[in-house]
């Protein structure tokens, strides 16, 4: 071997050497730069994600935050309603009427059970029967707990409302007072329709004469119920109360005894009182009579 061919070979072999380690740097270069790529693209997906977190937990208690703002906004509107009542003067004196008689409320009480606001003496024909019902709800209650409304008595000192004849704006616990004097209301109630005979009669109209159109519910004090509406009340409300009540339709009658109380109510209005008084009746004869009178001439009539 020449000393030329020697020359080259061990050329070739220093070559093929440093290709291999060339080749081993770029494999371990690559392979470095592969994981540090790998690693720099897992930090960049951690940091994305904690900064993700991040923004939904701000989101969330921004979102909270308002939520609670909005929840104690509407708490604090609710108690202002309850506290005051509407603008309209005219809601104001609805919001302080008694159920019962539909005036503003006199000497108010309330039931402990059910909160409902009546006016002491609307009120007092529940607490005369034995198992008392709400006029309202229905809902049983105990006399014993029928409270004075101290607060509702605060209420009508400090709200006025327009009188409904004059105008003029008054307090609401001297509304009644007010009325009962006021000659525009006084005006009004003289230009309502008088009392008139159903049919024509012979007899003289007496100038002051009982209410016999109108009753008082004997079970919870409903008022202003005329016969027809007395029965519906009665049967719809109060069809299986037990109590025994004087009937309201019968203590009206100049033959009437307002001390008896009916055994049963309310087969007595449905067999006593399908028909009006006032339609057949001669108030100046005796039960008897009237009853006989107004048969016959329901039975000419039909």
């Amino acid at each position: 071997m020449s000393i030329d061919d020697a020359a080259l070979i061990l050329h070739r072999r220093a070559t093929d050497v440093h290709l291999r380690r060339s080749c081993r740097k770029k494999r371990t270069f690559a392979i470095t730069s592969s994981w540090r790529d790998r690693a720099a693209e897992s930090e960049m997906a951690m940091f994305r994600n904690f900064v993700s977190a991040a923004q939904l937990r701000q989101h969330h208690h921004h979102h909270h935050h308002h939520h609670h703002q909005q929840q104690q906004q509407q708490q604090q509107q609710q108690q202002q309603e309850l506290q005051q009542p509407q603008a309209s003067c005219d809601s104001i004196e609805s919001q302080f009427s008694c159920p019962i008689c539909l005036e503003v409320y006199h000497k108010p009480v309330s039931i402990a059970s059910c909160a409902h606001t009546f006016c002491g003496e609307c009120l007092q024909p529940c607490l005369q029967v034995a198992s008392p019902l709400c006029p309202l709800c229905r809902m049983p209650f105990d006399p014993k707990k029928v409270e004075r409304s101290s607060s509702v008595e605060k209420q009508l000192s400090s709200y006025k409302a327009p009188c409904r004849g004059c105008g003029k704006k008054v307090t609401l616990v001297k509304m009644r007072s007010h009325i009962s004097s006021c000659t525009k209301v006084q005006e009004q109630m003289a230009n309502c329709p008088k009392f008139v005979p159903v049919v024509p009669t012979s007899q003289p109209i007496p100038s002051n004469i009982p209410n016999r159109s109108t009753f008082v519910c004997p079970y919870c004090g409903a008022r202003n119920l005329d016969q027809q509406e007395l029965v519906k009340h009665c049967m719809e409300n109060h069809r299986n109360d037990p109590n025994k009540v004087v009937c309201p339709v019968c203590s009206a009658m100049p033959w009437g005894d307002p001390s008896y109380k009916s055994a049963n109510f309310l087969q007595h209005l449905l067999h006593r009182h399908k028909f009006s008084y006032d339609t057949f009746v001669d108030y100046s004869i005796d039960e008897e009579a009237a009853l006989q009178a107004a048969l016959a001439l329901s039975l000419s009539e039909n």
